[in-house]
């Protein structure tokens, strides 16, 4: 879902290197202005071929444009060979406060198109290039896009981010020729797959919040961390929003598919006698206000936050730690979603000036299809058509994903053997075409995939309650001090970019780092433990999942706003997509956890208010 950001806004499709971001010669650039111009300079109406009329106006200016453009034939330019119109809507109301102070309160309403236009063909096109140069910035105002849909102001919009998407397309492909001139590829893979036709139309939905009642309940939240003398920084937030996107092709998708969400954040933190930041942090989801958590759960996730960011910050630092680490409850799911989930996407690289293919980082099961990756036990099934689970509504359901390709659930792992990978319309080695899994925008003309409701479980299981005395029997037999519990991890991240960059830098050569653990426990053998604070995994990847010793016979429904951006980080990302993760309790054997290292921040010299009367 496109949404607003607090800080930095912008579509991942613009990113730096982007095809879109390129720009070429002036001359070269007056030209095509001129001649894509003047060749699509008269409006003109359609009726989708075997439907009746269409009466969204958006929906019919897409349409109309798309039946225009493809029909362009422009001398010693290359000629499109697919077309789309996108546009994602959204009205959102965000409130924030802290302490029983109201620190935001806004509403928006917003539209943000994105036209893809491809010239070559399925096998060749201007898309997957990272190289400088080609044309594609924009010569038109173009930053707000129109509210209201009027359609003659809406072809006129569409056009113009249609001229901008050409000369950028043609010029692309140009270059793109010119890099790969002298390079000999052992296997050429297409640059799109094809896609059948698909037409859904759904209404969106307006979004109805009482936002007195609202603004006064986050209010009320924040202030519950004035009881608590220790936390340095609190935040709740609660973000609603409801709408959803259209698309529409010229290989005849139509697609209005509406989205909502809501998000209620809490954020505390604090610091310890050394000066280590420690903090914790606590989301609640629904998919619609009216079935958000009432006032007494809401307060208990705040209380514990709260209680949590006081304790770690009297708790002993951890030290270096090697043996078995249980993942109890919600924790397990995080280390799924992250772990496995992660790795479930193959990238390709685009090419670059040279014609070698760009970094990036890539999955730990690429080329490992058919290899076991997790006990004979398991099986990971992705499943979007789930519309609830134990009489919870399930967070990751969807029909059609943002190539217009209708999702089903896919079966990604069967007796702990890879069997398949979550796809996109972008060809990769060993896969041709897509399962419906594009839910994020990527670059250079690609999308990202992500998975839906992703449902992990193992015919072979231990007691809940037993997991802690496995662990206990474990670290006996080896004759250890204590082991280890993970209670939750730091995912999606609610640290600031600095923590981020500096856990990325210490985990150089990993390919996909593991996020910080927040709430840790030392356990000992007679069964007390010891909450610490200050640890990172070291070496943890997705070869530790094939080292699961016992599995539990509970699941944990965890929901997030999955993102493009490094651990999921809150707020980092201008787009987000709603998935969720029912998992086991997991104890894996074998995991390294040492000290955080970072330079510790100062202590306050004066102490806060409430400390000084």
């Amino acid at each position: 879902m496109k949404r607003p950001l607090p800080y930095g806004r912008g579509s991942d499709r613009n990113a730096p290197g982007s095809d879109r971001n390129a720009r070429g010669s002036d001359r070269s650039r007056a030209r095509q202005q001129a001649v894509f111009a003047f060749a699509v300079a008269a409006l003109g109406t359609a009726v989708l071929s075997g439907q009746a009329p269409v009466t969204d106006p958006v929906l019919k200016a897409m349409h109309d444009e798309v039946e225009r453009s493809r029909s362009l034939s422009l001398s010693n330019l290359e000629k499109p060979y697919f077309i789309e119109y996108g546009m994602d809507e959204n009205e959102s109301f965000n409130v924030s406060a802290t302490l029983g102070g109201l620190l935001s309160k806004r509403r928006d309403h917003f539209r943000e198109p994105n036209v893809e236009v491809r010239v070559g063909d399925y096998k060749f096109d201007n898309t997957n290039y990272a190289g400088r140069g080609g044309f594609g910035g924009s010569q038109y105002d173009l930053s707000r896009f129109p509210l209201d849909s009027a359609y003659p102001v809406l072809r006129r919009y569409f056009w113009l981010e249609t001229d901008s998407a050409y000369k950028s397309a043609v010029e692309a492909i140009s270059r793109k020729r010119a890099a790969l001139k002298n390079l000999t590829q052992s296997e050429q893979l297409n640059d799109f797959a094809h896609a059948d036709p698909v037409q859904t139309v759904h209404d969106f939905r307006h979004l109805s919040i009482d936002e007195k009642a609202w603004s006064d309940r986050v209010r009320a939240l924040s202030a519950i961390f004035a009881q608590f003398p220790d936390v340095k920084g609190s935040q709740v937030d609660l973000e609603a929003s409801e709408g959803g996107y259209y698309l529409v092709n010229s290989e005849g998708t139509v697609v209005k598919e509406p989205e909502g969400v809501n998000v209620l954040r809490v954020r505390a933190s604090a610091q310890a006698a050394d000066g280590m930041t420690v903090r914790d942090a606590a989301m609640f989801h629904s998919l619609d206000a009216a079935h958000m958590p009432g006032d007494a759960e809401l307060q208990r996730g705040v209380t514990a936050v709260a209680q949590n960011v006081t304790a770690l910050a009297h708790a002993r630092k951890g030290e270096d730690y090697n043996g078995p680490v249980l993942f109890e409850s919600t924790a397990g799911a995080q280390i799924f979603a992250e772990v496995l989930g992660t790795n479930l996407t193959l990238t390709r690289r685009p090419v670059v000036e040279g014609g070698r293919g760009g970094g990036g980082i890539t999955s730990e099961f690429e080329g490992r299809m058919g290899s076991r990756i997790l006990p004979d036990s398991f099986t990971v099934v992705d499943d979007p058509s789930q519309t609830e689970w134990h009489g919870r509504p399930l967070f990751g359901h969807y029909e059609v994903d943002r190539e217009g390709v209708p999702a089903k659930p896919l079966k990604l792992v069967e007796k702990g053997v890879l069997k398949n990978f979550l796809l996109t319309r972008l060809p990769v080695r060993g896969f041709e075409g897509s399962n419906g899994r594009a839910r994020l925008p990527g670059g250079f003309g690609a999308n990202n995939a992500t998975f839906s409701n992703l449902f992990i479980s193992s015919d072979d299981t231990t007691p809940a309650a037993d997991m802690k005395k496995k662990l206990i029997e474990l670290i006996q037999s080896r004759s250890k001090p204590y082991g280890i519990v993970v209670r939750r991890m730091d995912f999606p991240s609610t640290s600031s970019v600095a923590e981020v960059r500096s856990l990325l830098t210490a985990s150089q050569g990993t390919t996909h780092p593991v996020s910080l653990p927040i709430l840790v426990y030392k356990v000992f053998p007679d069964g007390h433990e010891e909450l610490v604070r200050g640890l990172r995994f070291r070496g943890f990847n997705a070869k530790s999942l094939r080292d699961i010793l016992a599995t539990g016979d509970d699941s944990a429904a965890f929901e997030f706003m999955d993102s493009a951006a490094p651990f999921a980080l809150v707020g980092y990302s201008s787009f987000t997509t709603e998935v969720c993760v029912v998992a086991p309790s997991i104890l894996i054997d074998d995991l390294e956890l040492h000290p955080v290292e970072d330079e510790l921040p100062k202590l306050p010299l004066v102490p806060p208010p409430t400390a000084s009367k």
